[in-house]
């Protein structure tokens, strides 16, 4: 009764604050993310009846399942802008502006904690600023693709933004894995090549060689069906199957073989969409099947931020400083990228706005970092900071940039409401 309960609430509390969002055109993904504040642990939850809101965050962990579906999902979708069609127009255009953004990101912010370093060195140890400048990274791609969907928008910017954001998480991962090695051997003293260079490029191959492999199955089941909701039936059991099987992990020798989620499942959408003729009508139709679910995720991400970190200045001051300097190189390092490669204007002027929104794969790898000690918290309690503040400015922000860019139309008036306006300004004209 308790988890139905929480969850009802969870719904309707998004859903309702959407409503009021809207009042300031703001996008629904902040509605979602203050509703998930306002019944959590630090607001209706500290009240402590379990199932009115969250009353704590082992509580809101507990919903997690809900959370893997979703980016499940969203990486699935994402692997439908990987058509081969549209690869040959943005394919090598979007891995140098993601390799380049990445990249430049990272340096800018390790030199900028670096430098910070030598200023509070015990509050903000030197490994922790290099792994900080690896997390810089990763982009969420969740509430990217729910402004792009919730306005509908087109042009050379969302084209382009949503296979940079997908091949973040591939760039993200190996330079976190070559940081994090470094940082590891500042605190301990050695080395690990294998873990440094060996498995992150293990889980990269064998995420998308697992993900390829059930989306070549999937396609072949899918014939066997023939009804739409059969056919939508059985994708969303093939998400949950790339989803399950992407959470185990095993050795072989000194080698993990472990595997990324969201690259897992964007391969499977990947391998799909270019194999079936009706992917696209399949991808429309799942949409709304996961609408609630997506309003959940957000729901419960912004209920499982921390807003005690704001306890300590010396977060507060690391951790705006890890956001003023990421924003700034991710924008310069997309400008700068997308000039070289004669993108469309727009292109270059409103895409790195755009990659500022950070969620789950950046507190991913902050959870990996406290195996460092005393640094790993330090990196861990910067990392929600940091979300904390793009999670609820970034859906804003991106919004913004597409508007700019003038992918984001009006949706029209229906006819009813088109005559009504039309007599009132008829009225006014007499009178």
């Amino acid at each position: 009764m308790q988890t139905l309960l929480a969850l009802s609430v969870a719904l309707f509390a998004g859903l309702m604050m959407s409503r009021l969002t809207k009042l300031w055109n703001l996008p629904a993904v902040t509605a979602y993310l203050v509703a998930g504040v306002l019944i959590g642990p630090y607001c209706l939850g500290r009240l402590g009846f379990p199932g009115l809101g969250f009353i704590s965050a082992a509580d809101v962990e507990n919903y997690s399942i809900i959370s893997d579906v979703a980016l499940g999902f969203i990486a699935f979708t994402m692997g439908n802008e990987f058509r081969l069609s549209s690869l040959k127009q943005t394919g090598k255009k979007a891995v140098v502006i993601a390799v380049f953004q990445a990249v430049t990101a990272t340096v800018f912010v390790d030199i900028a904690l670096i430098g910070l370093h030598f200023l509070i060195p015990e509050d903000l140890p030197l490994s922790a600023a290099i792994t900080l400048g690896a997390i810089a990274t990763a982009t969420a791609p969740a509430a990217t693709l729910m402004v792009i969907k919730q306005y509908k928008a087109e042009g050379p910017v969302t084209k382009m933004l949503l296979p940079v954001v997908a091949l973040d998480d591939v760039v993200g991962l190996i330079v976190f894995a070559i940081s994090f090695g470094i940082a590891k051997a500042m605190e301990f003293g050695q080395i690990d090549l294998v873990s440094v260079l060996v498995n992150p490029l293990v889980e990269v191959v064998a995420s998308v060689a697992l993900g390829g492999l059930i989306g070549l199955i999937f396609h072949l089941i899918e014939g066997f069906f023939h009804s739409r909701s059969k056919r939508m039936s059985i994708s969303v059991c093939f998400v949950f199957l790339a989803t399950a099987l992407s959470m185990t992990e095993f050795h072989i020798g000194a080698v993990t073989i472990s595997f990324s989620s969201l690259l897992v499942c964007m391969s499977m959408g990947t391998v799909f969409c270019n194999l079936c003729s009706f992917s696209e009508e399949l991808m429309d139709r799942m949409d709304r099947w996961t609408g609630p679910i997506m309003v959940l995720f957000f729901v419960i991400s912004g209920a499982g931020l921390e807003l005690k970190v704001f306890a300590h200045w010396q977060i507060v001051l690391a951790g705006l400083v890890f956001i003023l300097i990421r924003s700034v190189g991710k924008i310069v390092g997309a400008g700068v990228s997308s000039r070289f490669m004669h993108c469309e204007p727009t292109v270059q002027k409103y895409l790195g706005i755009t990659l500022l929104p950070q969620a789950g794969v950046c507190l991913g790898m902050s959870l990996i970092a406290l195996s460092l000690g005393e640094s790993g918290i330090i990196i861990r309690n910067i990392a929600l900071f940091a979300v904390l503040v793009y999670e609820l400015v970034g859906p804003l922000l991106t919004k913004i940039a597409l508007d700019k860019a003038g992918e984001i139309t009006e949706k029209p008036v229906p006819p009813r409401l088109l005559a009504k306006q039309q007599q009132k300004q008829g009225k006014g004209k007499d009178i």
